[in-house]
């Protein structure tokens, strides 16, 4: 009897060819997580993926040879995150991608000097662009070694501030090709440094001069460049309406203009600066003088300005009805914090500027329902509407938002009067991304629950102080609305574990705060850990009955985590020693953990390889010796010190100023 042998396959993804892969690849190329897994299928997929891949995020200096070894096809190299970059890891990257890096960044790298410059440029001379933001020790050396970058295109040297004249003049010179330069906050920079720039580099497109000591002598070389578009001078005091008035040449190909606290400048200045500018698609003048008819007019027949933001001006009538007669259709307007905004002229602008697409009427007090009428009747088609304490806008207003404007996609409601029957007829809005009900008092579960059933591709969600919130309403949030990646849940008191138990079935979160809910336990947290592996800022600052047991599944299952807020919570040296096993861990502040020690803080430290910023109580500071300190800032780690009494509870009733904070904030 003869035996059949049976043809077997050993591994099916054999058969797939190398462009199939790529073009699988190529679909999932913003996502991280996915291309790891990917790579763990089998060996030829591990393979393909690492020659398929162009752009690497390095995480620790360390590790950037090894990776560099495996995937031999990167061109773009970002090592932002690795504070300790030397001359010998420049030197050695240079060798490991001569011939493919085009692009490099090393916006918050430090140790190198123009050496390690030098052997990067020499080496790699396809290189197109170079970020040296926040390199504050760097000096005209390094730039004169930049200068050898002959095929430079794109070129960051924010903050760098010793840079001079000098330096900047060798980039003119080498760098002919320079199509983005930033010099924002290069304090040494001054009028014959930006017309070397601008004389010698005629292929510019962008250019960033914020907060430079230049005068009007450096706009006459920068008017003539033949394709300009985008031009900061963002915080220049020296700009006033007598130089300007100087001029004698009009960019003609400028796009955008930045003159945001600039307040030596009228309308009268930025007249001369727009004159013949007819391509002109964006204007920002935040900060700056009062708006007034006259500046209003000077825009008047730009008819192809689609923005313009006026944030924190004094804003008169008559010039906001004279940006109402504009030639221009405004797809985006700004008047955040403009006093001088009213219902009357409000309304009067809109019935002009009916294609909004984003409107900011943040802290605008003065308005009312007619308002929120207005705007939903004339811009249906709005995609951003932030509105955040316009504390006259009564409750039947919200109403107007979900039965006119369906495609809204970022809503800002924070500090204001709505209830649920307004979020019902929000949860229209079936596009919506981002929701923000901040300090909204009169919210409750049932709110919510019409927002999962309306909104299932929420990805932000912010509660912050949304005191009628309970277990309940997140639940839902949590079942309907599954690509959820930010919730802010701090402050309501009402939210357990229950909460976090329901979140982690939101597979794709990545920051949660949950400061100052006292019901929230290690049991919660270690829901989220073990369900949300992409969870990567945290913050349960004020969260006491959090322990030690929540930071070990932290620990176990969280390993995307970069910034945690410790503050206050029932942690001791073991809790905190087993969060450092954290690879990706790089921001943490711990002030007022009452089980902490110096040693235990001590050995903590030490086992978090990728600090970088560390934020602790003053007290720690005499009791940690001092070689401690000085092995952590050779890493590249920075120690912000607080001398903050303990305090039970902070900001009780939730008046203070919610703009402006963020998952790191003490």
């Amino acid at each position: 009897m003869k035996k059949q042998h049976s043809t077997m396959i050993a591994n099916p993804f054999d058969l797939l060819t190398e462009e199939i892969v790529f073009a699988i690849l190529d679909r999932i190329n913003d996502d991280a997580l996915t291309k790891k897994s990917f790579s763990r299928v089998c060996k030829a997929f591990y393979t393909i993926e690492s020659r398929h891949r162009r752009t690497l995020r390095a995480l620790r200096s360390d590790l950037i040879l090894r990776a560099l070894k495996r995937y031999r096809s990167i061109s773009h190299l970002d090592l932002s995150l690795c504070p300790r970059v030397d001359d010998a890891t420049l030197t050695q990257v240079a060798f490991a991608t001569a011939g493919r890096l085009r692009s490099i960044d090393l916006s918050r790298s430090r140790v190198f000097t123009h050496l390690g410059l030098a052997s990067l440029v020499g080496t790699c001379a396809g290189l197109v662009e170079i970020d040296l933001s926040n390199r504050t020790e760097l000096g005209d050396s390094a730039v004169k070694a930049i200068a050898e970058a002959k095929n430079l295109e794109r070129l960051w040297l924010a903050r760098c501030k010793m840079v001079t004249d000098m330096g900047i003049g060798c980039v003119a010179v080498g760098c002919r090709k320079l199509r983005l330069v930033c010099l924002k906050w290069c304090l040494r920079v001054s009028d014959l440094g930006v017309g070397l720039i601008a004389m010698k580099c005629k292929e510019i497109r962008s250019l960033d001069l914020s907060y430079l000591p230049i005068t009007e002598k450096c706009l006459s070389p920068i008017m003539q460049l033949e394709h300009l578009e985008d031009l900061v001078l963002e915080g220049c005091p020296g700009m006033d309406d007598d130089g300007l008035a100087t001029l004698k040449h009009s960019c003609k190909s400028l796009k955008s203009l930045n003159m945001s606290n600039c307040p030596n400048v009228s309308h009268v200045g930025l007249s001369s600066l727009t004159n013949g500018a007819d391509g002109l698609q964006q204007l920002i003048l935040t900060y700056g003088p009062a708006v007034t008819n006259d500046l209003a007019q000077c825009m008047h027949s730009i008819s192809g300005l689609q923005s313009i933001k006026l944030d924190g001006c004094s804003v008169t009538t008559s010039a906001i009805k004279g940006i109402g007669n504009w030639l221009a259709s405004l797809k985006e307007l700004s008047l955040s914090k403009c006093s001088g905004v009213t219902d009357e002229c409000l309304s009067f602008l809109l019935q002009t500027h009916k294609e909004l697409r984003k409107l900011d009427i943040t802290c605008c007090r003065k308005i009312t329902y007619a308002s929120i009428d207005s705007i939903t009747n004339s811009c249906t088609s709005l995609t951003s509407l932030r509105m955040e304490s316009c504390s006259l806008v009564s409750k039947d207003a919200f109403k107007l938002i979900g039965q006119r404007c369906r495609l809204l996609e970022e809503l800002d409601v924070t500090d204001n009067d709505i209830d649920n029957e307004g979020l019902k007829s929000i949860s229209r809005c079936s596009k919506l991304l981002t929701l923000k009900l901040a300090i909204c008092l009169n919210l409750t579960d049932d709110g919510l629950t019409h927002v999962a059933n309306g909104c299932s591709m929420l990805k932000e969600l912010d509660l912050y102080r949304s005191s009628g919130i309970t277990d309940a309403g997140i639940a839902a949030i949590a079942h309907g609305c599954p690509a959820l990646e930010m919730i802010n849940i701090a402050y309501n008191d009402k939210i357990t574990d229950n909460s976090l138990t329901s979140l982690s079935t939101c597979l794709m979160l990545k920051a949660l705060e949950i400061r100052g809910c006292p019901s929230v336990s290690s049991m919660g947290l270690s829901a989220i850990a073990m369900g949300c592996r992409q969870l990567m800022v945290l913050d349960i600052k004020k969260c006491v009955n959090i322990n030690d047991n929540g930071m070990i599944p932290l620990a176990q299952f969280s390993q995307n985590l970069k910034q945690i807020n410790l503050s206050y919570c029932a942690i001791t040296d073991a809790g905190l020693l087993a969060l450092a096993s954290t690879n990706r861990l790089q921001n943490m502040t711990i002030l007022h953990l009452a089980g902490l020690t110096p040693n235990g803080l001590a050995a903590a430290l030490l086992s978090c390889q990728g600090l970088t910023k560390v934020k602790l109580h003053k007290s720690f500071k005499p009791l940690l010796h001092q070689s401690i300190f000085e092995f952590m800032e050779a890493r590249g780690c920075i120690f912000h010190w607080r001398d903050k009494a303990f305090r039970v509870e902070i900001d009780p009733k939730g008046w203070e100023l919610h703009n402006g904070r963020s998952p790191e904030a003490p």
